[in-house]
C-alpha cells in the first residue's frame, strides 16, 4: 500500500557521479529517503586525503543519513539495520557491491535498479563503456527488479535512446543518468507489472582497468576510433611516443594507410592501422601535461612522418 500522497519510504544505494541525479529526483519528488548506502571515503588527489565518492556528498548536502559499510554479503548485522529501516523499495544504481537475497528481499517491493543499457543486452559494470565500443546505435535505462544474478531480474520500465557516431562515452552517460532519474519515479509511481528479461540477445559488460585504454594500431580504424570514444574520460585510450604514454583524447578516421600500422603517415598526425586503413589524432596528451590539440602539440613536440608509435 503506497503511503500518504504517494510517498514512498525509500534507502537509495549507489556511488558515482552517474547515480546523483536520481537521489536528487527522488528526494525533491518528496521521498522519504530513510538512509542513503554508498561505497566508503577513498584516498583521492595528490594529498591523498580521505574523500566521499560522489553520493555520498550529495546526501550530506541534502541532510540525508548516509551508511557505507564496506562489506554487506555476509555481515548479518548489515542485514538487520537494513531489514530494520521497513522499506517500502530500495533504489539501487552503480552501488558497487552486490547485494545478498537478505537485503534484497528486505523491502516491500523489493530493490529497484537502474540499469545503463537494454537488457539483456549488457549486462555487467561497464554497460555505457560496452555499446559505444561496439558501435551499437542504441543503449538506454531499464528499470528492473534485483534478483541474486548478474543484471537478471524482471523488467519494469525500458527506454532507448539513440549513439551518435561522434559521441563518447561521457556523453551518453551523463544523458542516460538523466532517462534513469527519470524512469525511477515512474516506476515508483506506476508500478507496473514485471516482464522477464528476453532469452536471447545476452552479453556482458565486465569492469574496465587501464589497459582496456590501450590503442592496438593493428586493429582498423573505425574500431580504435570506438575505442578512444568508449574510453572517455575513463580509463582513457593512450599510445606511446619515443616510449612515453601519450594519451588520445579524440580521434577520427581519415582517407590514409599503406605502412606498417603505427605508423604516423604525415606531419599531422595521421596514423597507419590496420586493414589499410588511417586514423587522424586531434586532441593528445603527454604525462604530466595538458590536453592539447594536435597542431599544438606538434609545435612543442614534432612527430615527423615515419614515427611509429605504440
Amino acid at each position: 500500500m503506497t503511503r500518504e500522497g504517494g510517498r514512498l519510504r525509500l534507502a537509495f544505494m549507489g556511488s558515482p557521479a552517474f547515480s546523483v541525479p536520481a537521489l536528487r529526483a527522488l528526494h525533491a519528488a518528496g521521498h522519504e529517503i530513510a538512509a542513503v548506502y554508498a561505497q566508503p571515503p577513498r584516498p583521492a588527489g595528490r594529498g591523498q586525503r580521505e574523500t566521499p565518492c560522489p553520493v555520498h556528498a550529495a546526501a550530506l548536502e541534502m541532510g540525508l543519513t548516509v551508511r557505507t559499510p564496506a562489506r554487506v554479503r555476509r555481515e548479518t548485522a548489515e542485514h538487520e539495520a537494513f531489514a530494520a529501516l521497513e522499506l517500502d523499495a530500495a533504489v539501487v544504481v552503480a552501488y558497487g557491491l552486490i547485494l545478498p537475497k537478505a537485503m534484497l528481499d528486505a523491502p516491500r517491493r523489493g530493490c529497484l535498479n537502474i540499469h545503463a543499457s537494454l537488457l539483456p543486452r549488457w549486462r555487467g559494470a561497464a554497460p555505457i563503456h560496452a555499446a559505444v565500443l561496439a558501435g551499437d546505435a542504441e543503449t538506454g535505462i531499464t528499470i528492473m527488479r534485483m534478483d541474486e544474478g548478474l543484471d537478471t531480474g524482471p523488467m519494469l520500465l525500458r527506454e532507448a535512446t539513440p549513439i551518435g557516431p561522434r559521441e563518447t562515452t561521457v556523453e551518453v552517460h551523463d544523458r542516460l543518468s538523466e532517462m534513469g532519474a527519470r524512469l525511477i519515479l515512474r516506476a515508483l509511481d506506476e508500478d507496473p507489472p514485471a516482464t522477464p528479461q528476453p532469452g536471447e540477445g545476452t552479453t556482458y559488460a565486465p569492469k574496465l582497468g587501464k589497459e582496456d585504454g590501450r590503442l592496438d594500431w593493428s586493429h582498423p580504424a573505425p574500431a580504435l576510433d570506438r575505442r578512444v570514444r568508449a574510453m572517455t574520460p575513463w580509463p582513457g585510450a593512450f599510445t606511446a611516443l619515443n616510449g612515453e604514454p601519450l594519451r588520445v583524447l579524440s580521434a577520427e578516421p581519415a582517407p590514409g594507410g599503406g605502412a606498417p600500422p603505427g605508423t604516423v603517415l604525415d606531419d599531422s598526425l595521421l596514423v597507419a592501422c590496420g586493414e589499410g586503413t588511417a586514423l587522424r589524432l586531434t586532441r593528445v596528451q603527454r604525462a604530466g601535461r595538458g590536453a592539447m590539440e594536435a597542431a599544438a602539440f606538434l609545435r612543442g613536440t614534432p612527430v615527423p612522418p615515419g614515427t611509429v608509435l605504440g
